[in-house]
């Protein structure tokens, strides 16, 4: 499968819509890199939480987000699941943290946060080409990707998924506890004034409701031939 030299494959959508496990399975498919948006919000949050920085000081916050773009660094084994590094220190588990999940929001809705990281994303997924993912790739990092893709799914379907993620990394939440994270989240990435989450009005849309991981990519997939992307 041949593919552009420099394409962009924006895809977005809300919390546990599928986005990461989709945008992987893509990437490995067409030989593309990964440049996955929501680890590194995650990981300013996390050195936020330790540095315990508060979510409403946008200085120290950006000055977090710049210190995480110099030493973010993200491995996509071919037969295992991404790895995430700051410097020399793995945080793949610790991003996924309940405590760090209920805390991305609000510290991705700021301003020099999001400027920060759309740098990163925009340097990570340039010359090259690459599946980027995340919920505000294809209408402000990557406006012009060729192929744009929202994903999404009902709320409750959402949050089960998260329960049974975090379940199976011995997460200790309720389903009730995710729902509420799930809505609060879905409310700040809508409604921040910076970047909101919101689908391109030329992106694909997918409903993932009861679609294996394999259906999605191939209907991504068929989108990119259908457009001459890829052969």
């Amino acid at each position: 499968m041949e593919t552009g030299r420099d394409l962009v494959i924006a895809i977005d959508g809300p919390a546990a819509s599928g986005k990461s496990t989709v945008a992987i399975e893509l990437a490995r498919r067409l030989g593309l890199s990964l440049v996955d948006s929501g680890s590194m919000y995650r990981a300013v949050t996390l050195v936020a939480l330790e540095r315990e920085v508060p979510f409403d000081a946008e200085d120290p916050l950006r000055e977090v987000a710049e210190w995480v773009s110099a030493n973010f660094r993200m491995e996509t084994p071919v037969d295992d699941a991404p790895r995430v590094f700051l410097a020399d220190r793995e945080v793949t588990d610790e991003i996924r943290s309940s405590e760090v999940g209920k805390a991305v929001s609000p510290v991705s809705a700021v301003p020099g946060v999001r400027d920060e990281m759309v740098r990163l994303q925009r340097c990570l997924g340039g010359p090259g080409g690459a599946v980027v993912e995340g919920r505000d790739i294809g209408t402000a990092v990557f406006p012009e990707a060729p192929l744009k893709v929202f994903l999404e799914a009902p709320a409750d379907e959402r949050s089960c998924r998260r329960f049974e993620e975090l379940r199976g990394k011995g997460g200790n939440a309720t389903l009730e506890e995710v729902e509420a994270e799930i809505a609060k989240r879905d409310s700040i990435d809508s409604s921040r004034e910076h970047s909101p989450l919101s689908r391109a009005p030329d992106a694909l849309l997918i409903d993932t409701s009861g679609i294996g991981v394999g259906d999605v990519v191939d209907a991504i997939i068929s989108a990119l031939r259908e457009r001459g992307l890829i052969s």
